[in-house]
């Protein structure tokens, strides 16, 4: 599953350049405030308050890019593009939920390899 999910080489690169300890420590903290951003993403999306769902969709691409989750980073880059005006129902707010939950499986199964 880690492997269709996280890009493996970019994975493998972050825990070269920051060492494997800092790494763990870098992904519990993309767990536990990864479902806040989307929290905080679905208000901003209800309350049509575009700024602020830039801003979420912009930290979600960023980290999940960070960890080589590709396809999360897409998503979210899409939602930061596209903008509020751009996305008309909570449909790839939901994707995006769904790919964080496999990105967050296979990050943890990593960092107990």
């Amino acid at each position: 599953m880690s492997d269709s999910t996280i890009d493996r080489a970019s994975f493998e690169e972050l825990r070269e350049t920051a060492g494997t300890d800092f790494v763990k420590e870098l992904v519990q903290t993309f767990l536990e405030e990864a479902p806040v951003i989307l929290r905080e993403l679905r208000e901003a999306f209800a309350a049509g308050q575009a700024d602020d769902f830039r801003r979420a969709a912009h930290s979600l691409k960023s980290n999940g890019l960070t960890f080589g989750a590709l396809q999360l980073g897409a998503m979210a880059r899409d939602l930061e593009l596209g903008g509020l005006a751009a996305t008309t129902s909570a449909a790839p707010i939901d994707a995006l939920a769904q790919e964080y939950e496999k990105v967050a499986a296979a990050l943890t199964g990593l960092c107990h390899e």
